[in-house]
């Protein structure tokens, strides 16, 4: 069964996300507080989507992402936000949510935003093996990558980038193709979300992030992978 975590104060909103998930065929299991989604987690290790509200009583949703990031790769993670800031969306990305979702939404927008994120987290099987670019080696059946021998913990979307990139080298991509290759045709989001994850990933893989010389900026275009 395909297992998803919401984590939403609001009992009108979260009863309105859980209907129209069982609907499209999720086991779902809700949350009120940040305490009980964590404490729910735990219970529950087979969870590949969480969607986590960000203004909350107790530890906000911020807070809960960077604590199941620390010990949780491979989940999916959904910021759901009242607010449309950009620093909102910056921070829930950065923390290390793989996307967000403004209230109000539609059930068909926020079912498609599951979806691509659980055949992602599913981690369908690939026959390729291994991708070698030293110093980085990218392992397409554990959906692994190293950098001179060392495990660099990534989540399901900057593994997807990064076998984008390592498939690519020296290709210059657009944001939009980026876009499609990662999160797909159908999503509904912002370039922005191309950004900064790009700005992530660089912290994890690059000697310095701010002069990167693996994932180089094409101006006004998009990015390369610098082999």
């Amino acid at each position: 069964m395909k297992k998803v975590l919401v984590l939403e104060d609001e009992s009108s909103i979260r009863s309105f996300i859980v209907i129209n998930l069982r609907r499209a065929g999720y086991d779902v299991i809700e949350a009120e507080s940040g305490e009980e989604a964590l404490e729910k987690l735990k219970e529950n290790s087979d969870v590949r989507v969480a969607l986590l509200d960000i203004m909350l009583p107790g530890i906000d949703g911020f807070e809960v992402c960077r604590r199941i990031r620390a010990s949780n790769s491979r989940i999916g993670i959904i910021m759901l936000t009242a607010r449309s800031q950009e620093m909102d969306k910056v921070t829930g990305l950065m923390t290390g949510a793989d996307d967000y979702v403004t209230k109000p939404f539609s059930p068909a927008e926020l079912t498609a935003r599951v979806d691509a994120l659980m055949r992602r987290s599913g981690g369908l099987e690939e026959h390729s093996g291994e991708i070698s670019q030293p110093p980085f080696l990218l392992n397409t059946r554990n959906r692994t990558l190293e950098k001179d021998g060392v495990r660099i913990k990534l989540t399901q979307v900057e593994y997807a980038i990064m076998k984008m990139f390592m498939e690519n080298p020296g290709k210059a991509l657009s944001r939009e193709e980026i876009l499609d290759l990662v999160w797909g045709r159908d999503y509904f989001g912002e370039l922005k979300i191309v950004d900064v994850n790009i700005r992530r990933l660089r912290l994890k893989i690059e000697d310095n992030a701010t002069n990167p010389t693996y994932i180089t900026t094409v101006w006004g275009y998009g990015y390369k992978w610098g082999f």
